[in-house]
């Protein structure tokens, strides 16, 4: 089997450079059927082995977007990415800037929203011709295979080892929170694109407890919304498995949720433990992200005070494929604790020493409702208790409630496209107006 995979492996990689419309479709479904079969570590040097055609400079465009999606989809059956995570994402970069020029040439034309990217011709491209000239072809062939770009850099920003990656090219990582901004209004996958590389950059945070006067500092990965972080954090500092915090301990099962798990339907209902409010007082919501958290001397700060409602929210994270984790890296000296006390609004804590003996926190209230919960309404000081709610779509996000169009793809859910036994749907790989 594994001579096998190589032989169609080779296959494909020569049927790419020749951009041979025969030879391609069969070497790609041969791929895909026996990847699978195959141990991680043969895929793992078949896709080294595709970096130097993902950087586009031997194949026609809609070859490389085509072998985006292939090594897509080998990380979505476990191999590692490697340098072709990279490669993916600075393919983009490359595509993404073209596909944004059309976007913005096909907006002046007032002709409507923009054609779906696989099914653009050579009128779409007459369209744009009186604002772009001669460059009309090239923003067009981005426009075309943006999708299997957006698709792919997603998937490979799933992987905690392409996000680290990431953070060390900032200017990668500039250019492309750009992209998915300027593309995320027109294309839903380049919104996803946009919140990964948001966690990619929210790592780190500065944790005050006003109850004890304690401070931490935590580490985290894979972190999407505030609802994992607050729940994570709660499992990282309260009781005397976490850092003896007072409050009731998270059920293994809601962390389990956030972390690597799918929510367990005997437990979906999270109860919160704090306000998280930031150092200015401002507050910290936990429909928002980390990379909201405002910093303070270069540091994201956030608050534990006191709850002034009973909140509550569904375990899961919103993004299946991308694991999360939180931990404490080191807790604050007392010394250190005051002089961070005294850059926060709001009453300082009258001692920021360690307890002697943690408390070990009780049982959830009971007062919580037993249905699965509804999206919140503004809190106000006359209702004691309320759920929160990732948002509905249309206002930025996917919702993770269970009443959602059952057509629609699952947020989380794998969307590479299956590329066999068609491939392209262009059967030349490029657009025959060229």
């Amino acid at each position: 089997m594994i001579d096998e995979f190589r032989a169609a492996f080779q296959e494909l990689i020569d049927a790419s450079v020749a951009t041979d419309t025969r030879r391609f479709p069969p070497a790609v479904h041969k791929v895909y059927t026996l990847a699978s079969h195959v141990p991680s570590d043969e895929r793992k040097l078949a896709l080294e082995a595709l970096v130097p055609l993902l950087g586009g400079t031997h194949a026609a465009p809609g070859v490389t977007a085509d072998l985006t999606v292939v090594a897509g989809a080998m990380v979505e059956m476990g191999t590692p990415p490697g340098d072709a995570g990279l490669a993916v994402l600075r393919r983009l970069r490359t595509m993404g800037q073209g596909a944004a020029v059309f976007l913005r040439a096909w907006q002046q034309t007032d002709s409507g929203a923009p054609p779906d990217p696989e099914e653009v011709t050579s009128a779409t491209e007459q369209q744009i011709a009186a604002e772009l000239g001669d460059t009309a072809p090239q923003a067009t062939v981005c426009w075309w295979t943006i999708r299997r770009h957006g698709l792919a850099a997603k998937t490979m920003l799933s992987e905690s080892s392409v996000r680290a990656a990431i953070r060390t090219d900032p200017e990668l990582h500039g250019e492309l929170v750009t992209i998915s901004e300027q593309l995320g209004t027109a294309l839903w996958e380049f919104e996803d694109v946009g919140v990964l590389l948001q966690i990619s950059q929210a790592v780190s945070a500065l944790v005050l407890d006003r109850a004890s006067g304690r401070g931490f500092r935590v580490r985290f990965d894979g972190i999407s919304d505030n609802f994992q972080f607050h729940t994570l954090l709660a499992d990282a500092l309260v009781g005397e498995q976490g850092q003896g915090l007072e409050g009731h301990r998270p059920d293994e099962r809601w962390t389990a949720a956030f972390r690597d798990s799918a929510t367990d339907p005997e437990a979906p209902t999270v109860h919160g433990w704090w306000n998280l409010t930031a150092a200015d007082g401002s507050r910290v919501g936990n429909e928002g992200t980390p990379a909201d958290i405002p910093t303070v001397e270069g540091e994201r700060a956030v608050v534990l005070d006191k709850p002034d409602l009973h909140r509550t929210w569904t375990a899961g994270r919103h993004y299946a494929q991308v694991h999360g984790s939180l931990e404490v890296s080191e807790e604050l000296t007392p010394q250190q604790a005051t002089q961070w006390w005294q850059r926060v609004a709001g009453d300082t804590p009258a001692t920021s020493s360690t307890p002697e003996e943690p408390a070990l926190g009780g049982d959830p209230p009971d007062q919580a409702p037993e249905e699965p919960p509804q999206r919140a309404s503004a809190p106000t000081e006359a209702i004691p208790t309320v759920t929160e709610a990732p948002p509905e779509p249309g206002e930025g996000e996917h919702s993770d409630t269970p009443h959602e169009d059952e057509d629609a793809p699952a947020p989380g859910a794998h969307r590479m496209p299956p590329l066999p036994p068609g491939v392209s749907d262009n059967s030349g790989w490029g657009p025959t107006w060229l």
